[in-house]
């Protein structure tokens, strides 16, 4: 009996879980969680107007479910409190350079649907203190976000190389740079990208100095509500056909003169023109290329937020795709 009625509480969570595309098209908009304020990632123009990677990924999940890349509500989240709203269905969909960790993927209600940026965490401290290796930090007194992974890996690593040091946890990245600057701190870590992103807000950034050593991996990755398999199909492909896009050479340029040329199997797949592919998790005909007109291919959207196209200026690196000695690589579209 008990096992009876612990079969139908699971289907009853499951069907209740099931309709998140449905309640993104009822609503028209998309309830999307980014960072509290983050350059390159996700940070408000003049006009208040959302713009960065993060922001852009939530964008083509837009066009992809709703045919316009406009229709989404940002949620700014800080690192201790995202995880939860979207356990709790506040959003639907974590664009927050999050890391996809076992215990986070495991434990806590959430489900990741695919790596958009491959990170490392690092420190970041000033040219000033002529330090020039972590191994010089011993003693030393380091922000970092409460809630997030950067806590434990300062542990370890320290704790590896039997250093002493201290911790003092803030909410929001923007918290870690003000006590910096107000000297609360000696040293900022958290992921690399971050790192960059804080420098750049800064008149004299050149003060300051990210070092070179990576102590950890940092798959920052979207995240849906655990139990919608069908709704983390969406976004996983969304991601896929942006890094597909990439690959087979289809960008915002192009792509409406791809769409009325394409003989190839693999673009015409990938546009949607050979079959309604996508049909099975509720996708309506020619969602894929609705993404890359609206919003980009992974290059495009890396390269104008964080790349040489932006202020940030970060490498591809790890995140070039496959065949350009990165690690960006998507299932293929057959």
């Amino acid at each position: 009996m008990i096992r009876y009625l612990f079969v139908l509480v699971f289907l009853f969570v499951s069907a209740t879980q099931a309709a998140t595309i449905d309640d993104v098209r009822k609503r028209g908009d998309l309830r999307c969680g980014i960072s509290t304020g983050l350059p390159g990632f996700a940070s408000q123009d003049e006009q208040g107007q959302w713009r960065g990677f993060d922001v852009d990924m939530c964008r083509a999940v837009a066009a992809a479910v709703l045919g316009d890349a406009g229709k989404v509500k940002f949620k700014p989240l800080g690192s201790a409190e995202r995880i939860q709203a979207l356990a709790e269905g506040k959003i639907d969909v974590l664009s927050r350079n999050t890391t996809w960790t076992l215990s986070r993927d495991l434990d806590q209600g959430i489900s990741f649907a695919a790596t958009v940026y491959y990170d490392g965490q690092g420190f970041m401290l000033r040219k000033s203190s002529g330090k020039r290796s972590a191994l010089e930090l011993d003693g030393a007194k380091i922000c970092v976000q409460k809630g997030s992974t950067s806590e434990v890996n300062v542990k370890g690593y320290f704790s590896i190389n039997r250093m002493q040091y201290s911790l003092l946890s803030v909410d929001t990245p923007e918290d870690t740079l003000k006590m910096f600057m107000a000297g609360k701190c000696d040293v900022i870590s958290s992921d690399h990208s971050q790192l960059h992103a804080l420098r750049s807000t800064l008149d004299k950034a050149s003060s300051l100095r990210v070092l070179p050593e990576v102590i950890s991996q940092e798959p920052l990755s979207l995240a849906v509500r655990e139990g919608d398999d069908r709704w983390r199909k969406v976004v996983q492909w969304t991601v896929f056909n942006m890094i597909n896009a990439e690959y087979l050479g289809v960008d915002q340029r192009n792509v409406r003169r791809v769409m009325e040329n394409a003989k190839k199997p693999d673009t015409l797949k990938l546009l949607g023109l050979h079959k309604n592919v996508g049909a099975g998790v509720g996708l309506e005909p020619g969602w894929s290329g609705r993404i890359i007109e609206q919003v980009g291919n992974y290059g495009e959207v890396f390269d104008r937020n964080l790349g040489q196209g932006s202020s940030l200026g970060i490498g591809r690196g790890l995140n070039a795709l496959w065949n350009d000695g990165g690690l960006m690589y998507a299932p293929p579209v057959r």
